[in-house]
């Protein structure tokens, strides 16, 4: 397209990238509670990548050819392990098992790429080759990220729908990202390719439309929190809330809180541990000035 190798579904999808990073921008700039920040850098990640892995490799580019599939496995790598960090930190997840956490996955994707593509290219010349040595490993710990994150935000009783919604668009994306290096073994296809993986991030788009549709419907609960944090303007801790304020993680806790649910309750309606809710709520408690629970409800409860 355009008189590059660039593909028609390639370009479509880094304008529809493009066009969610300006408005994702517009809304952070807009509401004073909504951080899009690691959005914007994963939509980034995407545009790059599809640029790259687009465009990439080409006959005029200066260097050695090899330096073509170090920028665009490099920047794959990235967008794949940013995917993972910000799915991790959707759910308040550190490690999975056998220490899968996100720098633990990351040198292990870089070192495959170094023992297995590059090492192999460099004794037989050959990219086919040195796909297949690279993917099959590759492929095997993706499979099981998959397998690992799905059976970590499993549970035997049904949440509230907007956790089930979350969890769909959260198992689709990173089904799609563990997909990434069996597509490359698969073949050059990049209509299919650049396909699933876009539907990655469009997935992660619509939890974050579903989250703050979410938001907007419950904002009667969070009313008197949202005019404190009006009120705060003059307070010693107007600052450092005003920059800050409360997480998307935080909002959800807090208005389970208002709901009189326990931290048990919360837990298993998000998927995270118990500890984890409690450290989350004394943050909530410390940002709003309050004690304890029984003075955050007493306060800010709209009942």
């Amino acid at each position: 397209m355009f008189g590059t190798s660039l593909h028609w579904t390639t370009f479509f999808y880094t304008l529809i990238d493009l066009i969610l990073i300006i408005l994702a921008f517009i809304q952070s700039k807009r509401l004073e509670h909504t951080n899009l920040n690691r959005y914007m850098i994963l939509g980034g990640l995407f545009i790059v990548y599809n640029l790259t892995g687009g465009l990439l490799p080409i006959d005029n580019f200066p260097g050695p050819f090899i330096t073509q599939y170090i920028i665009t496995y490099g920047v794959a790598i990235a967008m794949c392990v940013y995917v993972v960090k910000y799915l991790y930190n959707e759910y308040d997840i550190v490690v999975l098992k056998f220490r899968l956490t996100v720098s633990n996955i990351a040198y292990y994707v870089i070192a495959c790429f170094l023992l297995l593509f590059l090492v192999p290219y460099y004794f037989n010349d050959s990219i086919e080759l040195s796909r297949i040595y690279f993917s099959v490993p590759v492929s095997a710990i993706c499979l099981y990220i998959c397998w690992a994150f799905f059976k970590k935000i499993s549970d035997p009783e049904k949440p509230y729908p907007f956790v089930v919604r979350r969890n769909r668009f959260s198992l689709i994306s990173i089904v799609c990202i563990g997909l990434l290096p069996i597509l490359t073994v698969v073949g050059d296809y990049p209509w299919l390719t650049f396909s699933v993986m876009n539907t990655a991030f469009y997935c992660i788009t619509f939890m974050e439309i579903d989250r703050y549709l979410y938001f907007l419907e419950n904002k009667g609960k969070m009313r008197e929190v949202f005019n404190y944090y009006s009120n705060l303007k003059s307070d010693s801790i107007a600052s450092q809330f005003d920059k800050n304020g409360l997480s998307r993680r935080e909002m959800e806790i807090a208005m389970s809180i208002l709901e009189n649910k326990n931290y048990k309750q919360i837990a298993k309606d998000l998927f995270i541990a118990d500890s984890t809710v409690s450290k989350h709520a004394s943050n909530i408690f410390k940002k709003m000035d309050v004690k304890n629970r029984v003075t955050f409800l007493k306060q800010f409860s709209p009942d």
